[in-house]
């Protein structure tokens, strides 16, 4: 029978003939994040697509922060991006490099330009720079600087570096082509001046190189052979091209673009996240409702089901969107067989069996995982008294109803059978206590008689059971409305968060550590929150519910 053969994407297809073509000798690629804030589920597809090229062709990858704009950029987000890189299982072991660490040579590479005649010292404001620019109709107008000589050029570059001039007094600009169809080309401004402290360089330098300019620079001082980036810098290739090859690299890198990985209704933006921490609508960057990788991990996603999901979304030209069902389905397809299907009573109602012994509590064996064997067994307490959620007992029932009600059996899972007698109500007519009697010969859960029965509901035990705070997510967004209206707003909803702060669970759970996982029967999967979570004294977030309305597309025959 042949191998199945694997169908490459248009990047790897492209690799294939620069290896073959021998422009190069071997793959080296990049993630260069601005540390302006915490990534996001669509970064994870850009960390994802590099460390995995680099690992398929036996290459290297590195991690580089795009430090070059000090006005937004902090060592707390550079820290928890290399945290959320390594995460995702991203190998780039001493190969972590900074483009700040590059700034005397991106100085050097600027001079080499003026050299050249290739860059320039310009005086116009930013609005006048945008003025000359021209339209995509209209070529642009030269800068009354851009004939400067070399000696001026080189003379109130080295001064603006010194800290001669103002903010936005002057800039240095690359000297390409004012009537270029692409905009961008049009004479880039390359350096700015900011009297702005650096994270990392401290106030060493009063000049920036722009990002157009700085990127394809440390690409090549990195021996980065295969650049990948979104499709949003497909226009700025040019620029990328014409930097490297003026500045004199013998094997310059390739950029290649693909498109972004969309998410439908969630916030993605960076300003848009840093405007709902401010404000104080979620809790932080890392708020489980969001979509940063922070938030995807305290929620309790894993690597392997976000890898899923970006393999399941593609590598392609072609912009699309994913919708938030599908990366629900990678995690539960993933936890599925991993995790121990634990019982949780989130909405407490006493169930006392009248006619079992009192003082007594006996240990049943519960298997972990009914569809994974290899997690084992465990022992779970039993007695008089225990709890069972509200919503499987209703006194006046609807038709097929097949739980609790007066004169109906059912199975306490993983115990016996016990049939309803009747219950209690306060002085409003809630119901506050349900009584049953249980078959002691149906311990495990079937009976010797062959009897059937239609109703299986979880349980916990009184006297064992422990109190914790469980939460239920819900979409941040008007999924009717969208994101983002016309003004820039957004359609928050209000009560995306249920706090239940009375739900009681299973003693074995009072152990659960931060990121631990697990089933809760009938429920859905949930993780112990990594920030609000004490020892002993666990806060699970429900991760996903267990009903999906997503359908993997079937394979074309």
């Amino acid at each position: 029978m042949p191998e199945e053969t694997k169908s490459r994407n248009f990047i790897e297809l492209a690799i294939d003939k620069d290896l073959q073509d021998g422009v190069y000798d071997h793959v080296h690629t990049r993630f260069p994040p601005e540390p302006n804030g915490y990534l996001h589920i669509g970064h994870a597809k850009a960390i994802i697509l590099n460390s995995m090229i680099a690992e398929e062709y036996n290459g290297k990858f590195n991690l580089r922060f795009d430090d070059t704009n000090p006005t937004k950029e902090k060592a707390e987000f550079a820290e928890q991006i290399i945290s959320d890189v390594k995460w995702l299982g991203a190998d780039f072991e001493d190969r972590l490099f900074y483009a700040s660490d590059y700034f005397e040579r991106i100085y050097e590479a600027a001079v080499k330009l003026i050299k050249k005649g290739k860059a320039y010292v310009c005086d116009l404001t930013a609005e006048q720079i945008r003025e000359y620019r021209g339209t995509l109709t209209e070529p642009g107008k030269e800068s009354p600087y851009r004939d400067r000589s070399v000696v001026e050029n080189l003379d109130l570059f080295e001064r603006m570096k010194a800290g001669e001039f103002e903010d936005g007094s002057r800039v240095l600009r690359a000297k390409i082509d004012m009537s270029s169809p692409n905009m961008n080309m049009r004479d880039p401004v390359i350096y700015r001046i900011a009297h702005i402290e650096h994270h990392n360089t401290k106030d060493k330098w009063c000049i920036y190189p722009m990002y157009d300019f700085a990127y394809p620079l440390e690409d090549a001082f990195e021996g980065i052979t295969h650049s990948l980036c979104t499709l949003e810098f497909e226009d700025h290739r040019p620029v990328y091209d014409w930097v490297v090859k003026e500045v004199g690299f013998e094997m310059p890198p390739r950029q290649i673009e693909f498109a972004k990985l969309y998410l439908t209704n969630v916030v993605t933006g960076k300003r848009y996240i840093k405007k709902l921490v401010e404000e104080g609508i979620v809790d932080g960057w890392d708020d489980p409702r969001l979509v940063t990788i922070a938030a995807l991990r305290r929620r309790g996603y894993t690597p392997e089901s976000i890898r899923m999901f970006v393999e399941l979304c593609g590598i392609s030209k072609a912009q699309s969107s994913a919708d938030i069902a599908m990366l629900e389905y990678c995690i539960r397809e993933d936890l599925k067989l991993k995790k121990p299907r634990m019982m949780a009573v989130l909405h407490p109602l006493k169930l006392i069996i009248d006619n079992y012994e009192d003082g007594v509590t006996e240990e049943l064996e519960a298997p972990n995982n009914l569809e994974n064997e290899a997690l084992g067994t465990r022992k779970i307490p039993f007695s008089k008294e225990l709890y069972i959620e509200e919503e499987d007992f209703m006194a006046d029932p609807p038709k097929k109803y097949f739980r609790m009600f007066p004169g109906n059996e059912v199975r306490l899972m993983n115990a016996y059978f016990v049939k309803c007698t009747g219950y209690d109500t306060d002085e409003n007519g809630k119901v506050i206590c349900v009584h049953a009697e249980y078959d002691p010969a149906s311990r495990g859960g079937n009976s010797p008689d062959g009897r059937k029965v239609k109703g299986t509901i979880h349980w916990v035990n009184a006297a064992t059971a422990f109190r914790a705070e469980c939460r239920l997510y819900s979409s941040l967004i008007d999924e009717e409305k969208g994101v983002y209206n016309e003004d820039g707003t957004m359609n928050i909803v209000p009560d995306s968060v249920e706090y239940i702060k009375e739900a009681l669970l299973e003693p074995a759970l009072a152990e659960a550590k931060a990121y631990d996982s697990f089933q809760f029967v009938r429920n859905g999967f949930y993780c112990a929150d990594a920030k609000d979570s004490k020892e002993g004294a666990p806060v699970f977030n429900r991760i996903v519910s267990l009903k999906s309305s997503f359908k993997l597309p079937k394979a074309e025959a």
